[in-house]
């Protein structure tokens, strides 16, 4: 029977894909680059690295520090450097892994993504090989979407309702084909919440996580004067209303506010500490050099008593509107990447 898996259950690798000078990225290139290998070189203190990337060769001179586990570069030309929206997203049959391919449209046709679409299909012909890839005709990110690998689904209608995704397909029709592809018996709307400065159509993974099966760690403002506010206080009582597949309701845990963070023309940028990242044994946070930075890392140990808590300056990441998560994508380890 086919399931999508929790975000914590035992990983293989995490894939990246690297910044390039060619990209959004230009005008900070050195900057976002530390920032990179300092999450990457992170991450392999845990688990092996897949990272696609413009050069191998040039890319990997970046990472003098001998890691835990192997850091591998692939050679894959890209737009950007967002793979959980771009990245396969794998659905297991017992222990069968299949990796499902599916469409990358810049967030609703926002921005250039033909490259980065085709990023899945270029691994499936080397380190992917050996596996079952599934394209699908449905256009998706894994960002938008949260699972309890046993049966029920988070996600916002802001995101997967918008009409430059799927716009011939209702929401029942889209919840039904979400049903079938991930072997979901419950899907969880959420109707409210946004960060400022996000291009993603408010991505759940941007406002509320799933943690286990019965715990939600979620954005929480309490500032009436905040521009965020009402919609933010709209999704915590819609969250209190929520259940499992399980029939059970959840524990919510609400994360810190950060400071507004503003790029240099004055814009708001959209930091979330909703943004973290599970690996084997850790959970990589990220911080954003205010206030709330050390209240958020513990509140996150709170969550997860057994794993240890990583906190990672993604200040620069912001100011292409994404953070830690959303430049990552796990693979559950029943996934055998082709080693060289």
């Amino acid at each position: 029977m086919t399931r999508l898996p929790a975000e914590w259950e035992a990983q293989s690798f995490i894939q990246y894909t690297f910044p390039h000078r060619n990209s959004d990225w230009a005008y900070m290139y050195d900057e976002v680059v530390v920032c990179f290998v300092r999450i990457i070189e992170a991450t392999a203190r845990f688990e092996p690295v897949l990272v696609v990337c413009h050069d191998e060769r040039e890319v990997s001179a970046h990472f003098a520090n001998r890691t835990k586990f192997p850091i591998h570069f692939q050679t894959i030309e890209a737009n950007d450097t967002w793979a959980r929206d771009h990245a396969a997203i794998t659905v297991l049959d017992g222990d069968k892994p299949t990796l499902l391919d599916f469409t990358f449209n810049g967030w609703g046709q926002k921005f250039e993504a033909s490259l980065d679409n085709q990023i899945t299909r270029n691994l499936g012909t080397n380190r992917f090989s050996s596996l079952t890839i599934q394209t699908e005709d449905f256009v998706l990110e894994g960002g938008a979407i949260e699972s309890d690998g046993q049966g029920t689904l988070l996600t916002t209608t802001e995101c997967l309702l918008s009409p430059y995704r799927n716009p011939k397909m209702s929401q029942s029709e889209i919840e039904t084909y979400l049903k079938k592809t991930f072997g979901l018996q419950k899907v969880l709307w959420l109707d409210h919440g946004y960060l400022a400065g996000d291009d993603t159509d408010s991505h759940i993974d941007t406002l509320a996580r799933l943690c286990t099966p019965n715990i939600i760690a979620y954005v929480k403002c309490d500032d009436p004067t905040d521009e965020h506010y009402v919609a933010l206080q709209q999704m915590e009582a819609q969250l209190k209303t929520f259940s499992n597949a399980a029939g059970e309701t959840y524990q919510l845990v609400a994360l810190p506010w950060p400071d507004a963070c503003f790029d240099a023309d004055g814009n708001r940028l959209p930091a979330t500490y909703a943004n973290f990242l599970i690996v084997n044994g850790a959970v990589l946070v990220p911080t954003y050099d205010v206030a709330q930075d050390q209240n958020a890392l513990d509140i996150i140990q709170g969550i997860f008593p057994d794993r240890e808590i990583v906190g990672l300056d993604c200040r620069p990441l912001i100011d292409q509107h994404g953070s830690l998560h959303c430049i990552s994508m796990q693979f559950p380890v029943q996934v055998e990447m082709n080693q060289r």
